[in-house]
């Protein structure tokens, strides 16, 4: 690339230029030296079990929104930017210290432990347009994924991360995938 452009490779592993809103996300989550040094808060189900267990009782919306208000507060100052989901970490994104990006979860927690493949899905009510709008500097998946699940499940995964590309590049805000490895049945 020529001198202070900024290059990707695309899904066909040809070189691509950063549009505006990309490299804009990238640099709004990265920190002076062009790192992310991001905290990810954007646990759901495993988060509210583990603070149900040590109050010794449930906890509601507003329980697990003010402690990820508390945490955004805190370690904001030390991070580049913060992942949280739009569930319960709306209200903390607006607490995050000046000049910390944010990064939204799309998919929802979990998964299907009744169907082979751990297969994924999108939260409700939510669109990459909406998180944007909500204020995304970025997107992130989390995708659980092994090379030795049949062929028809890791090609219901590949089809569902490229509508999610998509969806990031028509909206032109970057895409973090997570990926998880797994064994089924461990």
């Amino acid at each position: 690339p020529a001198a202070g452009q900024a290059h990707a490779i695309d899904s066909r592993d040809e070189p691509m230029k950063l549009t505006p809103g990309k490299l804009a996300g990238m640099k709004a989550v990265s920190n002076e030296r062009g790192v992310i040094a991001a905290a990810a808060m954007d646990q759901r189900g495993s988060l509210k079990k583990a603070l149900a267990k040590e109050r010794g009782g449930d906890i509601g919306d507003r329980e697990m929104e003010e402690f990820k208000t508390l945490v955004t507060e805190v370690l904001t100052r030390h991070a580049s930017a913060i992942l949280l989901d739009p569930e319960w970490g709306l209200p903390a994104s607006k607490q995050r210290a000046k000049g910390s990006g944010l990064l939204l979860a799309y998919e929802k927690t979990g998964y299907d432990a009744q169907t082979p493949g751990r297969l994924p899905d999108l939260l409700d009510h939510w669109s990459v347009r909406r998180l944007k709008e909500a204020g995304a500097d970025c997107i992130k998946i989390l995708l659980y994924y092994t090379p030795f699940d049949s062929k028809p499940v890791n090609e219901l995964k590949h089809a569902w991360i490229e509508r999610i590309g998509d969806e990031c590049r028509a909206n032109d805000i970057p895409f973090f995938l997570e990926f998880i490895g797994y064994e089924e049945g461990a």
